[in-house]
């Protein structure tokens, strides 16, 4: 039996949010797989950034959490019982504790646990701009109950249970938004059918990425409806393009893009980002219209002013006026470019600088003595 000093740990948490680089829709698009095999695997590349939410956990009785508003000017506190048939009525309200009650409610469904205290006192990544805010709300949740209560979730798992939990919201998220859970470290995701396969990528040089928020509003919702219609089958030419975009056009995009981010091209990737970005408007734009023409994300890609500062440009998350990211010519250009969106137009950017990966290459085990015995486990080794 656990002893009370352990039962009353408190744990520390973070998970950030994550930009995605190429590939967007195509985590729920691939899942159709499973349903016609003529749709392709959705393939995405994604990578954590630096804005985050910081929370403190402990065990308790019940659920509560207690979290600070993203606009830091207040505090809001949540409490329920650890009753699934509750936890899933205030899931499905959609409002802001409906994710935590979400994953509450498939934690208490699935899992012979109590509730958790936690406490989210820090929270700097922006909400409903294509950051998976959402999803990492999920994921923290999620974590909060795999450390305390050892439940013996990896990754992968972590993943699945925040992806349950969302889906008794009313958000319609894909298994992309959870990638958040690996970090700041870039992967490719690979989705067919309800299967997943993630690979870390290499990076051959620095890289400096800026994204921002372009002040504009878009509904997610109505966004993957209009494209979900598109799926399994195409009923038109129409939603053939579609097919096509999310599909064998996207894995090209995501095989060149790997040659160049393993190389650190800079350029090679910029004019990626700008064909991406044309066949999404030529092929996916048509079926939702209304929220995916983002007047305001095309007033920024067609501006020559900032063509000065990078090598390409293209929309965040669902696309539609919410973010847009950018791959700077170096630093010193990268920083040009968040002076010059403030004050041209007055918007908040963020820099994302993604760094080569090194591995070890050389290990030193010291030892007490060189007997014959030891000696094939202490020669050096490289590679």
């Amino acid at each position: 039996m656990e002893n009370e000093s352990y039962i009353n740990k408190s744990i520390n948490l973070c998970v950030p949010g994550r930009l995605c680089l190429f590939g967007e829709h195509s985590d729920w698009a691939g899942t159709y797989a499973g349903i016609n095999s003529n749709v392709e695997p959705g393939k995405a590349i994604i990578v954590g950034i630096e804005q985050d939410i910081k929370a403190t956990a402990e065990r308790s009785k019940e659920l509560r959490v207690q979290s600070v508003l993203p606009d830091g000017t207040r505090t809001e506190v949540f409490e329920a019982p650890m009753n699934a048939r509750i936890l899933n009525e205030i899931a499905k309200k959609g409002e802001f504790f409906s994710y935590v009650a979400g994953v509450a409610a498939y934690i208490a469904e699935h899992y012979s646990v109590e509730g958790v205290t936690l406490n989210c006192y820090e929270m700097t990544l922006p909400m409903n701009k294509g950051l998976s805010s959402s999803a990492a709300i999920c994921v923290l949740v999620t974590r909060a109950f795999n450390k305390l209560y050892h439940l013996s979730l990896n990754l992968m798992g972590e993943m699945e249970v925040a992806y349950r939990g969302e889906l008794l919201t009313p958000s319609r998220c894909g298994r992309l938004d959870q990638g958040c859970s690996f970090g700041r470290r870039p992967v490719c995701m690979t989705f067919k059918g309800d299967l997943i396969q993630v690979e870390h990528l290499k990076v051959g040089k620095e890289l400096y990425w800026v994204f921002a928020d372009v002040k504009g509003y878009k509904d997610t919702k109505k966004i993957l409806s209009d494209l979900n219609q598109c799926y399994p089958y195409p009923k038109d030419d129409q939603q053939k393009k579609v097919h096509e975009a999310l599909g064998t056009d996207n894995l090209k995009i995501i095989t060149d893009v790997r040659k160049a981010m393993e190389t650190g091209d800079a350029r090679r990737i910029g004019q990626l980002m700008d064909e991406a970005q044309r066949i999404f408007d030529e092929k996916v734009m048509p079926v939702s219209p209304e929220e995916l023409k983002a007047d305001k994300l095309h007033t920024l890609l067609k501006d020559q002013r900032i063509r000065n500062y990078i090598w390409g440009a293209k929309g965040v998350g669902s696309q539609g006026d919410g973010s847009i990211q950018f791959i700077a010519k170096s630093k010193e250009e990268q920083k040009n470019l968040i002076t010059f969106l403030s004050c041209a137009y007055d918007m908040e950017a963020y820099t994302l600088d993604i760094k080569p990966y090194n591995s070890i290459r050389k290990a030193v085990f010291p030892i007490a003595g060189f007997g014959t015995r030891m000696y094939p486990a202490t020669r050096q080794q490289e590679r």
